[in-house]
C-alpha cells in the first residue's frame, strides 16, 4: 500500500481534532510489530462521553494494523454499586476487606463492563474478545493477604491464548479478575493486572489512562520523561504521593522487567491515546529507561 494510498484510508475514520495525519504512516511503521497494552481506569470509568472517545481511538488503532490489548479497572462502578446495595466497607490500614458479598458484586460490575466495552468496539467494527474469571480466565491468582479476603495478584498468565487472539488481529479485552487453585474468584488491582500482562507480552509500551495529565514536579509542572531512580527520588521527596504511589511502583516494576515504556496520561483528554502514540512529543508522563 503506497502512503498516498493508505492516507486517503486513514481519512474514512480519522477525527478532526486528531494529530497530524501526514506522519501516521511513521509511526505505523514504528508499532506495526510491537505491543501496546492500556489500561483505562480511574473516574474516566464512569463519563459515557470519555468512554466512546476511548472506543473510537481502540478501534482507529485496530483499523490501522496495530496489536492492542486492553485492561479495565472498574474502582468507581464497584464504589457505586456497593452504596447502591447499602453494603458497609470495611478496612484493614486503609485497605479494603473484600469478602463473599463484596466479590459477587465486584465480579458482576467487571464483568457487566467488560461487556460493554466488548460490544462498544463491535459496533465500531472492531473485533474485540472478552477475558473475564467466568469467561476465557487467564490469569491465575494467589491472595495478596487474607486479612483481606478476595483479593489476589497475578500468579500465571495464559499469554499463549492471550496471543493467538493477538495474531487474529482482535482486541482482548480484561477485566482485572483471576482465579486461584480451588476455582474462587479474586479481584486483582488493575494496575498490578495490566503490568503483569505488560511484562509477560514484553509491550513496547503500557498506556494507564487515568484522571491526571501525568506526573508533576516540585513546580507542580507536569514531567515530560523521566527514568526509574528520578521518580523514585520524587517519592522520597513526597512529591509523588498518595493513590500514585502504588501506580509509580507498578510503572516502574513494568520498565525493569521488559516493558520498554510506560505513560501516564490523561484519559479525560479527548484521544489521548493518539495524541501518545503518533506524535513525537507524547502526552503525559513516560517512564523509561
Amino acid at each position: 500500500m503506497s502512503e498516498e494510498k493508505s492516507l486517503d484510508f486513514i481519512k474514512k475514520f480519522w477525527p478532526k481534532n486528531a494529530p497530524d495525519i501526514t506522519s501516521v504512516p511513521k509511526y505505523i511503521q514504528k508499532y506495526k510489530k510491537e505491543l501496546i497494552v492500556i489500561k483505562y481506569g480511574g473516574n474516566v470509568l464512569i463519563d459515557r462521553n470519555i468512554f466512546n472517545n476511548f472506543i473510537e481511538d481502540i478501534s482507529i488503532l485496530n483499523k490501522l494494523g496495530l496489536s492492542i490489548v486492553v485492561v479495565h479497572g472498574g474502582g468507581p462502578r464497584i464504589e457505586r454499586k456497593l452504596k447502591e446495595e447499602n453494603i458497609k466497607k470495611n478496612f484493614i490500614n486503609g485497605l479494603r476487606v473484600t469478602d463473599e458479598k463484596v466479590i459477587s458484586i465486584v465480579e458482576d460490575v467487571l464483568v457487566d463492563f467488560n461487556k460493554d466495552i466488548v460490544n462498544s468496539l463491535k459496533k465500531k467494527g472492531s473485533q474485540a474478545v472478552s477475558i473475564t474469571s467466568k469467561l476465557n480466565n487467564i490469569l491465575n491468582v494467589v491472595p495478596d493477604n487474607k486479612e483481606l479476603g478476595f483479593v489476589g495478584i497475578p500468579d500465571n498468565i495464559n499469554i499463549e491464548f492471550l496471543k493467538g487472539i493477538i495474531d487474529k488481529k482482535q482486541i482482548p479485552v480484561i477485566a482485572p479478575l483471576g482465579i486461584d487453585k480451588d476455582k474462587n474468584t479474586y479481584n486483582i488491582n488493575g494496575d498490578t493486572a495490566a503490568s503483569a500482562i505488560a511484562k509477560k507480552l514484553k509491550s513496547r509500551r503500557l498506556l494507564l489512562m487515568t484522571n491526571v495529565e501525568g506526573v508533576y514536579d516540585d513546580r507542580k509542572t507536569l514531567i515530560s520523561e523521566i527514568k526509574p531512580f528520578d521518580i523514585e527520588n520524587l517519592i522520597k521527596l513526597k512529591i509523588v504521593q498518595g493513590g500514585m504511589i502504588p501506580k509509580i511502583k507498578n510503572c516502574i516494576d513494568a520498565v525493569e522487567n521488559g516493558v520498554r515504556g510506560v505513560v501516564i496520561l490523561d484519559g479525560r483528554k479527548p484521544h489521548s491515546i493518539l495524541d501518545e502514540i503518533f506524535l513525537d512529543k507524547g502526552a503525559g508522563t513516560l517512564i523509561r529507561k
